[in-house]
C-alpha cells in the first residue's frame, strides 16, 4: 500500500461561512457558470459522485447517500462543525491559501484552525494592484505604492499568483515592459477605471508578473482551460530527449516564451489549471528547471478517471516537479474530494508499478511523499512542521 502521511495543499481558497441550500450547493460543484441542464444536476458529474463517495462518512452517514439526505445532515451539524469534520478528514497538514476570490470565505487562519493544520497566504497580484489603485491618485503614486505593497507582501506570503489572464498579457512579449510604457499604461488605466474594475491591461499585467519574479517568491500562473498551449493538440505531447523528436523545447507559446525569459532568475513558476493540456504542462516542467506543474484541478475534476490522467503526467514530468493541490474553494467537500482522489490515484498508479515489479516499494513510497508534500515544502521554503 502506498501511503501519504500528510499533504501540502499548494493552492486552494477558503470555504464559505454560510449555509447553502440544495440548489446553491450543487451549483458549486459545476465547473462552468450557470445552472445545470434542465432536469439534471451537477451531482451527476465526477465531482458530484466523488463528494457522495467520500464526504458522507465524515459526517456520520453511509457513502453514496442521497444528496438531499447529505445536505440535511450538513445543516443539522451546522456549517462550522460540518466544515471542521470535513477539513480534518482530508489529511492535509498545510494549506497555501489564495485570498483573492470574492465572497464570504475563510482566511488562512480560519482554515488552519478548522482543519487542525498550518496555513500560509498566497497573494493575488491583480487584487493587490486594484487595492493600490483605489488609494493612488496618479500613475507615479500608483507605481511607487505598488512596488512598496509587493515588497511588504513578499515578507509574509509564500507565493504570488496571477489568475487574470497571464497568457493574454504575455502574448505581446514575454519580456518586462519599459518604464515609459508602464507609466503610460498606468495613467490610462487609472483614468478609465472605476473602483473594483478588473485589471486587464496587458502591459500592467506583464509589469506585475515581472515585479513578482523580482521578489524571488514562487509565482503561480493560472493558465486556464487550454493552458496557454495555443495550437498544440492536447493528446499529442512533444517529449524532450525522445529519439525522433524534432526539438527538445516546446513549440513557442506565451508560456514557453515566458519560461525561457525567466530562466536563471531564481524564481520558480508553478502552472495551475492546465487540464486538459496536462501533458504539455508536464513537458514544460521537464524542460525548464524552474517550472513546476500543479495536479489540483487536473485530478480533482476527473474523479474515477484520475489514475489514468496521473499516469499520463508521470510518463513525462520529473517526479520532483509535480505538486499536489486541491484547487478547492467555497465547499470543504471539494478539499476532501481532491485529497482522497489524489491519494487513490497515486496509490493505484504507483502500487500497480510495484506489483508489476517495475518499481520497488521503497522508491514508490519516496516518490509519493515528494509529490504529496516534499516538493511543495522545497519550492515554498516550508519546514516539516508547517
Amino acid at each position: 500500500m502506498i501511503e501519504t502521511a500528510s499533504l501540502v495543499d499548494q493552492y486552494c481558497h477558503g470555504v464559505l461561512r454560510t449555509e447553502l441550500g440544495l440548489g446553491t450547493f450543487e451549483a458549486r460543484l459545476g465547473r462552468v457558470a450557470g445552472p445545470a441542464a434542465s432536469g439534471t444536476t451537477f451531482f451527476d458529474t465526477q465531482t458530484g459522485f466523488a463528494v457522495r463517495r467520500w464526504c458522507p462518512p465524515l459526517l456520520g452517514l453511509e457513502a453514496h447517500c442521497a444528496p438531499a439526505r447529505y445536505l440535511a445532515r450538513r445543516r443539522e451539524l451546522g456549517v462550522a462543525e460540518a466544515g471542521r469534520r470535513l477539513l480534518r478528514g482530508t489529511g492535509i497538514s498545510t494549506y497555501l491559501v489564495d485570498t483573492g476570490p470574492p465572497g464570504d470565505l475563510t482566511g488562512p487562519g480560519e482554515i488552519a484552525s478548522a482543519g487542525a493544520a498550518d496555513a500560509h497566504e498566497i497573494v493575488r497580484l491583480e487584487l493587490l494592484a486594484r487595492q493600490v489603485a483605489d488609494t493612488s491618485g496618479s500613475a507615479e503614486a500608483f507605481l511607487a505604492n505598488l512596488a512598496g505593497s509587493l515588497h511588504t507582501a513578499a515578507s509574509t506570503a509564500v507565493a504570488f499568483a496571477s489568475v487574470g489572464g497571464p497568457v493574454r498579457a504575455l502574448a505581446q512579449s514575454p519580456e518586462p515592459p519599459g518604464p515609459g510604457e508602464v507609466r503610460g499604461a498606468a495613467g490610462r488605466w487609472l483614468a478609465a477605471r472605476r473602483a473594483g474594475d478588473a485589471l486587464t491591461d496587458p502591459v500592467l499585467l506583464r509589469h506585475l508578473l515581472w515585479s513578482a519574479v523580482a521578489t524571488g517568491l514562487p509565482l503561480q500562473l493560472h493558465v486556464g482551460r487550454g493552458g496557454g498551449f495555443s495550437g498544440v493538440a492536447p493528446a499529442v505531447p512533444v517529449v524532450p530527449g525522445v529519439p525522433g523528436a524534432p526539438f527538445d523545447r516546446p513549440d513557442p507559446t506565451p508560456l514557453t516564451d515566458f519560461a525561457s525569459a525567466t530562466e536563471g532568475f531564481g524564481t520558480d513558476l508553478v502552472l495551475l489549471g492546465t487540464y486538459p493540456y496536462h501533458r504539455q504542462a508536464a513537458h514544460l516542467a521537464g524542460v525548464f528547471p524552474h517550472v513546476y506543474a500543479d495536479l489540483g484541478s487536473t485530478l480533482a475534476h476527473t474523479g474515477a478517471r484520475a489514475a489514468a490522467v496521473l499516469a499520463e503526467i508521470l510518463e513525462i514530468a520529473p517526479f520532483g516537479k509535480l505538486l499536489f493541490s486541491s484547487g478547492a474553494g467555497a465547499l470543504p467537500e471539494l478539499h476532501v474530494v481532491a485529497a482522497r482522489v489524489f491519494r487513490e490515484a497515486l496509490a493505484r498508479v504507483l502500487g500497480g508499478w510495484v506489483a508489476d515489479g517495475a518499481w520497488s516499494l521503497g522508491d514508490a513510497q519516496r516518490v509519493a511523499g515528494m509529490i504529496a508534500a516534499g516538493n511543495a515544502r522545497r519550492v515554498y521554503g516550508l519546514s516539516d512542521g508547517c
